[in-house]
């Protein structure tokens, strides 16, 4: 959410901040992908969200990733499982920064399509979270948006505040637990 003193005119600032793209392999990848939309859509960063496949539309997933920039993307998200090579492919076609999210599949619990996201070869790099990270891989967008946006950056800042917050608050409930015994 974004905090109640930083609230400023978002139609004007959507219209000058870079937007995210959020890309999935398959539409089956949306549960996860939705904890990204939902944390863009906290700090007020304009996104699209598009299935495309590095298998199956190869072309139209190279032909986005070409266009990303002047579309006025700054950041692409892709969540994919299995193979997972969409984070590359579209990496391998732009300039701009690409996060990976490794979704987890039904063989291999996740495990394949994290290191399909990892593993990418010198030149072609792939910001990759954890498996299912959905949530990680929108703040560091977020993130990276904020290095020439300095509303994004309080807003970062403050939460980071209410996180500390609230391991305080947790870590005196805890200590008067143990006064207790």
């Amino acid at each position: 959410m974004i905090p109640a003193g930083m609230r400023r005119d978002l139609s004007e600032r959507n219209r000058t901040m870079k937007k995210v793209a959020v890309i999935m392999g398959s539409d089956s990848d949306f549960p996860v992908v939705k904890g990204a939309l939902t944390e863009l859509k906290s700090f007020g960063v304009p996104f699209e969200a598009h299935v495309m496949s590095a298998h199956r539309t190869p072309a139209l997933a190279a032909e986005f990733a070409e266009k990303a920039a002047e579309n006025g993307f700054g950041v692409i998200i892709c969540a994919a499982g299995m193979a997972a090579h969409l984070a590359g492919v579209i990496a391998g076609h732009t300039t701009l920064p690409v996060i990976g999210i490794p979704c987890k599949g039904a063989q291999l619990d996740g495990l394949d399509a994290l290191l399909a996201t990892v593993m990418m070869p010198s030149g072609i790099p792939v910001a990759t979270v954890a498996i299912d990270g959905a949530k990680n891989a929108a703040i560091l967008a977020v993130q990276m948006l904020a290095l020439s946006d300095a509303g994004l950056a309080e807003q970062l800042k403050a939460r980071k505040a209410e996180m500390i917050a609230g391991v305080q608050k947790k870590d005196a409930a805890l200590q008067e637990k143990i006064a207790a015994l």
